[in-house]
């Protein structure tokens, strides 16, 4: 197995904002992609992510920390994705809101991880743009890495 992690600090922030931004439906487009819709806010509920042109995931919310934590298991998507667990973990550190990020579970380390791995960090840094000036980098304005979207 193998996993994808990032660590990001939110400048003037607070674990609220952050959870807020992980658990509400105009949070996640603020910052991941604009075509976001479903129930982000409670455990069960499942999140549809789309990103033209190429498609999308669907998320089951699997545990919700008010403020701490966020987990999601892939229900949809392509089939690297299926079954594998995204996580975000607040804490405050000083001036700072910590993210540590996982996507654990990916079977193998294909060249899809990669590229994955590299847009979650440009899509975690489009979060924590978002928190500190007000406006985000989503779908489909974020930046382009390659000819994978």
């Amino acid at each position: 197995m193998a996993d994808i992690l990032h660590r990001i600090g939110v400048k003037n922030s607070t674990p609220e904002k952050v959870y807020d931004a992980l658990t509400t439906i105009d949070g996640l487009a603020a910052w991941w992609t604009e075509d976001t819709k479903g129930t982000s806010d409670t455990t069960n509920g499942v999140v549809q992510f789309r990103f033209p042109p190429v498609g999308g995931f669907d998320m089951e919310v699997t545990k919700l920390t008010p403020s701490s934590h966020v987990a999601w298991r892939v229900v949809d998507g392509p089939p690297e994705w299926i079954d594998t667990t995204i996580t975000f973990d607040v804490s405050q550190d000083d001036d700072y809101t910590v993210v540590l990020f996982k996507h654990e579970g990916w079977k193998e380390p294909v060249d899809f991880m990669y590229h994955c791995s590299t847009k979650w960090g440009s899509y975690l840094m489009s979060m924590k743009t978002l928190l500190e000036t007000g406006k985000g980098a989503p779908a489909p304005n974020d930046v382009q890495i390659s000819n994978w979207h």
